[in-house]
């Protein structure tokens, strides 16, 4: 008898106990390649398949003989083999997963891997979210002067890869919503600093931000703000004249506001103007220097520590506008009408002696 090309019973059987792949349906399989586009999945009797780069998420590094969930998109193609997607795949059970982050309040360790003027973009168990600049620790905040966007992002570009300590603020399954804060994940901790801390502290920070109104201070976590009448005896114009980012600097704790503390560097530096005033009395002839014009008087630096005020009422027969009697660094004799120590004021007068 001729030999027939007819199926065994058991291959039968082994075929009707495979069904077929239907699309959307989770299968388990086990990586055959990893290639630079794509990755070949085997998936046992179903044959394999491919994961194109794009459906396999930008947190996942996978490895040859690595077991993998994946995602059915198109069951058979031309060539033979099933198009798979391990992001869809790792979806629904990644929005668990984070609703169970969310129910115990864990802190996890994320990555960014993209940035833009708002903050990061991270993506977590297959899901893609964002950690607004506003939920960034003081640390990470992009302070910077005015409204330099450039820098802004410059700054945030510079933490994308870097391991970010985080709580989950928002999981919206249904509007596809994952909101990051690294303020939270922090705070416990910043808390419990912050009831150590006392006004007088002298404490230890590094300028995270200079702007046009003062500097920024990250204190071990806590934000903190040396206005710019703080940084120094001195007039200060331009702070980053006195710091820079990245310096760290020793401040003393002038005032605690909720979350911030108010610090000054000034303060633990002895203070020139009350030695200079010491050698200034009442009724003595001193010689200053115009520093500034108002439509109330002028100002008038007398010691390089000290700067007084004449008032528009004591520049004498000449008239009572301040511009038509001063010009900016010109030189004047004055009497001295007051020295107010409590209050660090010196009053002078134009008026001739009679």
């Amino acid at each position: 008898m001729a030999k027939t090309n007819a199926i065994s019973m058991d291959e039968l059987l082994k075929e009707e106990s495979t069904p077929s792949l239907t699309a959307q349906e989770a299968i388990e399989g086990r990586v055959l390649s990893v290639r630079k586009h794509e990755v070949w999945v085997d998936l046992g009797a179903h044959g394999i398949g491919l994961v194109p780069r794009r459906e396999i998420g930008l947190a996942r590094e996978l490895v040859e003989g690595e077991p993998v969930t994946v995602s059915v998109v198109d069951p058979e193609m031309e060539e033979g083999y099933a198009l798979l997607s391990l992001r869809k795949a790792v979806k629904e059970r990644g929005w668990d997963e984070l609703k169970r982050i969310v129910d115990e309040n864990e802190i996890v360790e994320v990555t960014a891997y993209d940035a833009n003027r708002g903050g990061l973009l991270i993506e977590l168990e297959g899901i893609r979210g964002f950690l607004p600049v506003s939920q960034l620790s003081a640390e990470h905040y992009p302070r910077v002067s005015g409204a330099d966007k450039d820098e802004i992002l410059q700054r945030l570009n510079s933490l994308i890869s870097k391991p970010i300590r985080v709580r989950i603020l928002d999981a919206d399954r249904k509007q596809n919503k994952l909101i990051f804060s690294e303020k939270e994940a922090v705070r416990e901790n910043m808390q419990q600093r912050f009831e150590q801390l006392k006004v007088g502290d002298t404490v230890k920070g590094i300028i995270t931000g200079v702007v046009d109104f003062g500097a920024f201070v990250n204190v071990e976590g806590i934000e903190g703000l040396i206005h710019i009448s703080e940084i120094s005896w001195e007039r200060v114009s331009n702070p980053t004249d006195y710091v820079k980012v990245g310096e760290t600097v020793e401040a003393k704790i002038i005032a605690i506001d909720k979350d911030r503390l108010s610090l000054s560097l000034k303060q633990l530096q002895e203070d020139p103007w009350l030695g200079e005033v010491e050698k200034i009395k009442k009724g003595d002839e001193v010689e200053g220097t115009v520093t500034r014009i108002t439509p109330f008087g002028a100002f008038i630096q007398i010691s390089p520590a000290v700067e007084a005020l004449v008032h528009v009422t004591e520049l004498g027969e000449d008239g009572t506008n301040p511009e038509k009697i001063f010009k900016v660094n010109e030189k004047k004799k004055f009497t001295v009408l007051e020295v107010d120590r409590e209050n660090r004021k010196i009053s002078l007068s134009l008026k001739k002696k009679k």
